[in-house]
């Protein structure tokens, strides 16, 4: 079996991938929106304050909530620029090509991770 590595991906397969990432995209930035919405409405607290105990605990709880919900927001930002720099990849030729090896990343993988840049074995060799 002396089958020549294959190199790069055909157009067909870019394609199939390009397909992937977009929409992984577009469910990625309507889920940023909503949780931008969530925050700018929790960010509105209105005029009913009260100096209680149990409104004191609900505000440390609300500010847990949003700290958590920022965190999400900022992942979510994180993930839509690797995917839209996986889309520039893909028109510039090096889409699927290891950063660390070179070698082609296994189609599998890019199915599963369509924004990654590094092949298994180099992510594995980075732990």
């Amino acid at each position: 079996m002396s089958k020549e590595e294959k190199t790069a991906y055909s157009q067909e397969e870019l394609k199939e991938f390009e397909g992937i990432i977009l929409k992984k995209l577009q469910s990625a930035k309507e889920e940023l929106y909503a949780l931008k919405e969530s925050l700018s409405k929790k960010n509105d607290s209105g005029t009913d304050y009260t100096a209680s105990t149990s409104k004191l605990l609900e505000d440390g709880a609300d500010t847990l909530e949003r700290e958590s919900q920022n965190q999400l927001a900022a992942r979510q930002q994180k993930f839509i620029y690797n995917l839209e720099n996986a889309l520039i990849r893909i028109k510039n030729g090096t889409y699927g090509i290891c950063v660390d090896t070179g070698k082609l990343i296994a189609k599998e993988r890019l199915m599963a991770v369509p924004h990654t840049m590094h092949s298994i074995e180099a992510k594995l060799a980075k732990k």
